[in-house]
């Protein structure tokens, strides 16, 4: 047998383990999900919850699942056109639910507990909802990674009853990618993509005009084709951070970019030294986590 030939057999014989493997995960994430009956889905568009909302999908008739997407200053206005395709990709009914999280002084203020609050209202709001409309329970896209970093929402979700599928069965972000891309999902190999008040030191009061800025900085990088970019708001200063694949170009552009940013209202232009990381804010809080330090924003 010729090698070319033995290479192409051994890569059909991977693939075929790969797509087993993938079938059985799924299975199992259909198990946790198919005993609610209908399921109503905490939908952002991005891979996490677009895998959790294919697993609904894919555990219950269709008709009993709703994709929920909370459509705000705090999220990107391009991410709602994909978070739309990927509902009608998998054939599920889709709403839109305007939020208002800068209304809460303690999510505005900015501590670093602001996400339980974002996450206590946006949840409250959907099992109201779930419970109006008679849906089996509340679903979000956390996973396991999720439980080993510092994630006040977390807390909300617990406390709210909402069902994690992903988290429960061990599922790694990953894994999250390889199941998606297994499914043909539209978002399995989208940039993670947090809200926009996360791009705040804690702290640093969030208002919607600063929002504005950050949107409008962020869309006009990823109109230009920046994948991994992250616009911090440091009150006068806008602080980017770049994937390391992406920071020779974003330097080539960098009259171009420090225009655009001016333009939207900051008065200095700075480009972080070392690549872009998730969560790089968080520095602040010590080893992932951990509780805060005392000395930094917490509303109890």
């Amino acid at each position: 047998m010729a090698l070319t030939e033995r290479k192409a057999i051994e890569r059909k014989y991977v693939e075929l383990i790969s797509t087993k493997a993938s079938e059985e995960r799924m299975e199992e994430l259909s198990g946790i999900v198919a005993p609610h009956g209908s399921a109503l889905v905490a939908f952002s568009g991005g891979v996490d919850s677009s895998l959790a909302l294919a697993v609904a999908a894919n555990a219950l008739p269709k008709d009993k699942v709703l994709a929920v997407t909370s459509n705000n200053e705090t999220y990107l206005p391009s991410e709602l056109d994909l978070a739309k395709d990927v509902a009608r990709s998998l054939g599920v009914e889709h709403i839109v639910v305007n939020t208002r999280e800068l209304d809460n002084p303690d999510y505005a203020k900015n501590p670093t507990n602001r996400c339980y609050f974002c996450k206590s209202t946006l949840y409250s709001d959907l099992a109201e909802m779930a419970k109006e409309r008679g849906y089996g329970c509340v679903i979000d896209g956390a996973n396991a990674d999720d439980e080993g970093d510092y994630r006040p929402g977390r807390k909300a979700a617990k406390e709210l009853g909402v069902v994690s599928p992903l988290s429960r069965a061990g599922v790694s972000k990953e894994e999250v990618r390889d199941l998606a891309k297994h499914l043909g999902l539209p978002s399995w190999d989208k940039p993670a993509l947090a809200c926009l008040s996360s791009r705040f030191p804690y702290g640093e009061e969030i208002t919607p005009e600063k929002l504005s800025q950050v949107t409008r900085a962020e869309e006009f990088l990823r109109r230009e084709g920046f994948g991994e970019i992250r616009v911090r708001h440091h009150g006068q200063i806008a602080r980017l951070e770049v994937g390391e694949s992406e920071m020779e170009r974003a330097f080539s552009m960098r009259e171009e970019i420090s225009a655009e940013l001016k333009d939207a209202g900051f008065l200095y232009v700075a480009m972080e030294m070392s690549p872009y990381k998730s969560g790089s804010l968080n520095a602040v809080l010590g080893k992932p986590g951990k509780k805060p330090k005392k000395s930094l924003p917490v509303v109890s």
